[in-house]
């Protein structure tokens, strides 16, 4: 842990990977990536896998919410106190077409003690999958 948070927000991206790399059902029962990170904003994505999907083909929302997630830890924990969700609220638009998901997350607000994000799911393709919202809490100190 760095003196600041989990993460110092100038962290190199291999850094930041070494982190999260201990966040093991993201990375390794979902294969969730690091493609981007810095103080709130992160970039995760994931190749869609025979694991991923459900008993009619389409990616599980599980798996969908689990990236959205691990955008989000990485996002608010860049340079920040430690940080938890507290509240998440997600909402399926569409079904992946492509075979690669992608989680953009980013900071609508970030307050002393509370931080409101929004991590846009896409897949490879521009296909809007999902949203989702979520508000969390920073430890004191």
């Amino acid at each position: 842990m760095t003196k600041k948070g989990l993460v110092a927000a100038d962290a190199s991206l291999d850094e930041v990977r070494e982190t999260f790399a201990h966040d093991l059902f993201a990375t390794q029962a979902c294969g969730c990536q690091i493609e981007e990170a810095s103080y709130g904003h992160a970039v995760c994505s994931f190749e869609v896998a025979p694991v991923h999907k459900n008993a009619s083909g389409g990616v599980m929302g599980g798996a969908i919410f689990t990236l959205a997630d691990f955008a989000l830890a990485v996002a608010c924990n860049m340079g920040e106190t430690p940080t938890v969700s507290v509240s998440n609220s997600i909402e399926f638009m569409s079904g992946c077409r492509g075979t690669r998901l992608i989680a953009r997350a980013d900071v609508d607000k970030s307050g002393r003690s509370l931080g409101f994000y929004t991590v846009d799911i896409t897949d490879e393709l521009g296909t809007q999958v999902a949203r989702m919202t979520a508000t969390c809490f920073r430890r004191a100190e």
